[in-house]
């Protein structure tokens, strides 16, 4: 089988390459906005709010003065815990809807 000028083999491969090269740009794109999409975890009713974006990076927490009783240390623990856990479930889902497209090619190394 001989190709020639016509496109053949060769035309296949470059198409290949342009849909490889947008895939990745697109990849890079969808990379950059979980950076800067804002997750908000909450527990105890908005006592505790922990925000990250959408890589699981923790940006910051706030604690209602409220629930903060030197004598309960553990229930102020387990409210942290608990927020952080909804912020990283809601992280999860869009993570898998933004890079799931991606088919598992994401740059997080298999971290999700």
């Amino acid at each position: 089988m001989a190709y020639g000028r016509g496109g053949g083999m060769g035309g296949n491969m470059q198409n290949l390459m342009k849909q490889a090269q947008k895939m990745q740009e697109e990849m890079q794109a969808t990379e950059k906005l979980l950076d800067e999409w804002e997750i908000v975890g909450t527990s105890g009713g908005e006592a505790v709010v922990v925000y990250m974006n959408a890589k699981k990076i923790i940006d910051g927490i706030e604690i209602d003065r409220s629930v903060i009783d030197p004598e309960d240390g553990e229930m102020l623990e387990d409210l942290i815990l608990a927020a952080v856990l909804d912020g990283y479930k809601k992280a999860d889902a869009v993570y898998a809807e933004k890079m799931g497209k991606f088919g598992g090619m994401g740059g997080m190394g298999g971290l999700f």
